[in-house]
């Protein structure tokens, strides 16, 4: 796989012809206000340089463009008049693959990783047994289907999480078997399956892959998550509690040893686009947390805060993944 440093990507010789993108935003999911955030600032970046479509998945799972109702084939037909769909939705019916078929379906090109990618990804246990065989160490855990599942030999403190779900809803640190099976039983409202973890003490980081219209990939700058809490939690996620710090401050060694090990998780998951792998950087080294196959994406966002760092500046990182998607879907198109 070949690195390109940001500073040295090539700056287009002429205008590229006018593209149409659709953006989704919303979502019928738990995650629908900051997919709203993302859509809005995407089509922001874009509008100066791009033809955009907005569309909206309402909380029901109804769809709308610029406030006007639309019948889901009346949603798909004008999908289907542009050259990219941009799928700015975090969690289930978006980041999870869902989107990107309904792309391939149509016809066009995806921004994003592709079904496949997505799916592994939102699933937070199978993204553990993927790291875990290309040698990412992950924290020891169980998935557990109902309470009673759970306060059988529960191993206690435990961190308790939807298997899919994201922006950290349903999470808990718990720490006896009352308060673990309260955390089981909320997550359980947001999925299926519940992942019952280990607490693991380290430092928060992230690191994003990016892979690029010229079939390079760029890792970022690593970025320190600081917050006061038990676990980084959906509250502190959004209250304004939390800092940032990018780039981290890492020993050369350890910055090359999560860099590696994200490129090692996105690659075997095979995800396209941007994604965002969360570790925490433990005594014993990179331990990876998981997984996110379509970040946050405001200005304001911890993927554009890393590449913004290294010298994309936001616009340029939206850009830069229509162009990908367009060049991967003209590669994969008979």
């Amino acid at each position: 796989m070949t690195l390109s440093p940001l500073e040295q990507r090539p700056q287009p010789s002429s205008p590229a012809p006018v593209c149409r993108v659709a953006v989704v935003g919303g979502g019928a999911n738990a995650e629908h206000d900051v997919s709203i955030a993302s859509a809005a600032a995407v089509r922001d970046a874009l509008a100066p340089t791009h033809d955009v479509v907005a569309l909206t998945v309402a909380r029901d799972g109804t769809w709308s463009t610029d406030g006007a109702a639309l019948t889901f084939p009346e949603a798909v037909a004008l999908i289907a008049t542009c050259d990219v769909l941009l799928p700015a939705v975090h969690g289930p019916h978006g980041e999870d693959g869902t989107l990107a078929a309904l792309a391939d379906l149509v016809g066009i090109a995806c921004v994003g990783s592709g079904v496949r990618a997505g799916a592994l990804g939102m699933d937070k246990w199978a993204t553990k047994l993927v790291a875990a065989a290309v040698g990412v160490a992950v924290a020891d855990g169980r998935v557990v289907r109902s309470v009673a599942e759970a306060r059988r030999e529960p191993r206690l403190p435990a961190v308790v999480k939807p298997v899919a779900s994201g922006s950290s809803h349903g999470v808990r640190r718990v720490d006896t078997v009352d308060e673990l099976a309260t955390a089981v039983a909320a997550a359980l409202e947001l999925d299926d399956r519940v992942l019952v973890e280990e607490v693991v003490t380290g430092r928060e980081i992230d690191v994003a892959v990016l892979r690029r219209a010229d079939g390079t990939t760029v890792t970022s700058p690593p970025l320190e998550i600081g917050h006061a809490g038990a676990v980084f939690d959906t509250a502190t996620k959004y209250d304004g509690s939390a800092r940032f710090v990018v780039p981290a401050e890492l020993d050369p060694v350890d910055a090359d040893r999560l860099a590696a090990a994200a490129l090692a998780v996105v690659d075997a998951l095979g995800c396209d686009g941007v994604a965002r792998v969360d570790f925490f950087l433990t005594a014993g080294g990179p331990l990876m947390n998981e997984v996110n196959t379509m970040p946050g994406m405001t200005a304001h966002s911890q993927v554009p805060r890393m590449f913004a760092a290294a010298g994309l500046p936001y616009a340029e990182l939206v850009a830069e993944l229509v162009e990908q998607a367009r060049v991967r879907h003209a590669a994969r198109t008979p």
